[in-house]
């Protein structure tokens, strides 16, 4: 049969499957969903460093220590919060207006599930979905399916143990982009939570159901001369969060701008952390090897070490080098290397002052990456304040891009979807919870009498 349609028909299958097995668990007392969720934590837990490795083997993106933290971030520090949230029943009441408020699931869950992070995002995902009472049906990109599938089978036979229905949780076996937008559009689909590049994202919205996607981040990271004491630590918190597995989050800080006054020091301490300043013949190669056009990344060096890098763009750098930094003037696409990039590459910006800092950084945020994330190292509040305008659902700061973002490092929610807001066509800017998988039903008392509308707004009133 042509792949396809078999891909169409696992999808139509797991679906139907599982709004069968969400209607059997509708109902479920909320500390019996508790259960299970925690349940699925643990069984993820000691298998998080062999999930990680099927991921880098498959994928051929990232590396298997960080993608363990990954997994073990949203097995662990997710479930933790998540234990701690009321999303099935009654949610609050107010006893003087005489409302209440009620939580209750949406339905099937269709999750596209990036290559980048084809297991921590499942894990997330699903714990997500359950939490809310939901089914979900994870949708892997083709070359994460084997380790997408290994994820969610753990999690799905640690559930049943205590009582979920079969095929609450299931992943497609078979996955092509026909599959993937059958499973979003079938009548069975209640939401879609779409994680990925921009043309699963505008497939996710064009399917026709309520969506939860997000958008791409070209993260500034803006360093102000108040930090000239700490910059050994700001440049750790920098090359550590952009080589994270190998730079594959779209939360990593992508340029940094740092003030005239102390950008000679940070670019000595950036080296002694591991990172490389390019050359401008060799930042123009590299650019070669990552772009494979203007807007298109080139997908075979996504996620890989800086040596592969380097050796693909024909120059050679220091053997413990962890990033690589261009020295950049402009932003744009004639200056590719001022766009995303997922993989341990960095824009490095010398700003005249404050108000050049904050500048380059409203700039390179709107410059495909409107909404996403930005970070601010600084001890001026003021300077702070006036760096939270830039047009981003989250400013972070001083703290690592990626440790924060995803709610570690600050007391954001603890995520592995952060949304963009309307700046990129988001339809949230938060952190995606479980708290966005369920509809709240409000129950309301009358308050006032009725009859008072007319004698308020009558004719003769």
């Amino acid at each position: 049969m042509d792949a396809d349609l078999q891909s169409v028909a696992a999808a139509r299958r797991c679906a139907d499957t599982a709004f069968s097995a969400y209607q059997k668990f509708l109902g479920t007392d909320p500390s019996q969903v508790d259960a299970i969720v925690d349940a699925m934590a643990r069984a993820i837990e000691p298998q998080a460093k062999r999930l990680g490795a099927m991921a880098v083997e498959e994928t051929g993106y990232g590396n298997v220590a960080d993608k363990r933290i990954k997994n073990l971030f949203n097995a662990l520090s997710v479930a933790d919060w998540l234990r701690d949230v009321t999303t099935l029943g009654l949610l609050w009441s107010d006893e003087s207006t005489k409302v209440a408020a009620f939580g209750e699931p949406m339905g099937v869950v269709a999750a596209l599930i990036p290559v980048t992070n084809p297991t921590s995002t499942i894990i997330y995902k699903v714990l997500s979905a359950v939490k809310a009472g939901n089914a979900i049906v994870c949708a892997p990109h083709p070359r994460g399916v084997k380790c997408g599938i290994e994820t969610v089978n753990i999690m799905a036979a640690a559930a049943e143990q205590l009582g979920a229905p079969k095929g609450l949780i299931q992943c497609l076996d078979q996955v092509t982009q026909q599959g993937t937008a059958e499973l979003m559009s079938h009548r069975r689909t209640s939401v879609v939570m779409a994680t990925g590049g921009p043309a699963m994202v505008k497939a996710a919205y064009s399917s026709g159901k309520p969506t939860l996607a997000v958008g791409a981040g070209n993260v500034p990271c803006y360093v102000h001369s108040s930090k000239s004491a700490e910059l050994a630590e700001v440049a750790e918190q920098i090359v550590t969060s952009k080589c994270f597995d190998y730079g594959t989050a779209c939360v990593s800080e992508q340029a940094v701008i740092a003030d005239k006054e102390i950008a000679r020091e940070l670019r000595h301490e950036l080296k002694l952390h591991g990172g490389y300043f390019c050359t401008p013949a060799e930042a123009d190669r590299l650019a070669d090897v990552i772009f494979a056009g203007k807007q298109a990344m080139n997908s075979d060096f996504v996620g890989q070490s800086p040596q592969r890098l380097a050796e693909a763009a024909g120059f050679s750098i220091p053997p413990r080098t962890r990033i690589l930094i261009s020295e950049e003037t402009q932003i744009g696409w004639q200056r590719p290397l001022s766009a995303e990039k997922l993989n341990p590459v960095l824009a490095f910006y010398e700003a005249r002052d404050t108000e050049h800092g904050i500048g380059l950084s409203h700039e390179i945020a709107k410059f495909e990456g409107w909404g996403h994330s930005s970070v601010v190292h600084s001890n001026d509040p003021e300077v702070v304040a006036s760096f939270a305008s830039v047009p981003t659902g989250r400013v972070l700061v001083n703290t690592p891009a990626i440790i924060g973002g995803m709610g570690y490092s600050t007391d954001l929610e603890p995520s592995f979807m952060l949304g963009t807001g309307t700046w990129s066509g988001s339809i949230t800017s938060d952190n995606v919870t479980a708290l966005h998988l369920i509809n709240i039903k409000r129950v309301a008392y009358e308050c006032r009498p009725w009859r008072d509308i007319y004698e308020q707004y009558g004719e003769h009133a």
